[in-house]
């Protein structure tokens, strides 16, 4: 008498990674990790580090081995929307992928989900906040200012007013994504808060290890809603005096768990969930 085969077939385990230079301080692998664990997938998730000038050569190679797709970061999100054989609007507007996606007819597709992170976060975490009530501020004019910048005006930001270092990098940025977007000068971003509904801090000033960000908030509009995408500290100096001040605040460690979502589904095919069990474990 012939019995019926209940063992499980086996499954290939996907593989998926954060690739950055350096990278031995991403929370990615913490974060999908638990993700994995969480919904019992087969699969594994690495932080690899590669120089610039090897970049395209070791993610060929990689998607060669049979990897799904990564997560990337500092200095290689514009080397991998260029290695893309097609990206998604919002990496296109970007101009800079911090998601690959290997699709099944074996094309590689970009994507950029750190907008979707940040105003995911921002629509979680705030009570009654809405972008489209006044003029934005946004300090710095990298990467993330990018991505943040794109986001507040596709969820209807009538201007922005942008403010980095140095400015001409910043006109740069501004030249690039819209004519809404007015570039103003680093001390001048005081003088802007009374008018503003919406503060972001983009920049690394604030974080642990960085200097400082030298911010006066005595005239903040206090209904304003005042984020910053540092996450370590937790609370920042900018974030305790917004909150002083009556303002809502919002913390960076959203935005990462955020962003990371849509890659992990893609490659894994599970939709993961963000909660606070998350924000504990890469916190510690």
């Amino acid at each position: 008498m012939n019995q019926t085969n209940t063992t499980a077939p086996f499954q290939t385990p996907k593989l998926a990674a954060v690739l950055g230079h350096p990278i031995a301080q991403s929370k990615s692998p913490l974060m999908h990790g638990h993700w994995l664990k969480k919904n019992q997938i087969s699969g594994d998730y690495f932080a690899i580090d590669i120089p610039p000038a090897r970049f395209s050569e070791t993610v060929r190679m990689l998607f060669d081995l049979g990897f799904s797709g990564f997560n990337v970061t500092i200095p290689h999100k514009e080397q991998a929307l260029a290695f893309a054989d097609d990206a998604t609007p919002r990496a296109q507007r970007i101009g800079a992928s911090n998601t690959l996606i290997r699709k099944d007819n074996g094309n590689i597709n970009a994507d950029n989900t750190d907008g979707y992170g940040f105003m995911t976060n921002l629509i979680s975490q705030s009570i009654a906040w809405q972008p489209s009530i006044g003029p934005s501020l946004v300090l710095g004019a990298g990467g993330a200012a990018r991505a943040i910048l794109v986001a507040l005006l596709d969820a209807g930001a009538p201007k922005i007013y942008l403010c980095n270092r140095t400015r001409a990098r910043a006109e740069d940025l501004a030249a690039e994504i819209s004519d809404l977007i007015e570039v103003i000068e680093w001390q001048d971003k005081e003088d802007i808060l009374p008018k503003v509904f919406t503060v972001v801090n983009s920049t690394s000033l604030g974080m642990i290890g960085k200097p400082a960000l030298d911010f006066d908030l005595t005239h903040v509009n206090p209904r304003a809603l005042v984020a910053d995408l540092i996450y370590a500290p937790l609370e920042t100096q900018l974030l305790k005096d917004a909150r002083a001040r009556g303002c809502e605040v919002v913390g960076g460690i959203g935005m990462l768990l955020h962003q990371g979502v849509p890659g992990f589904e893609a490659w894994f095919g599970t939709r993961p969930v963000v909660d606070q069990e998350l924000e504990a474990l890469v916190l510690t």
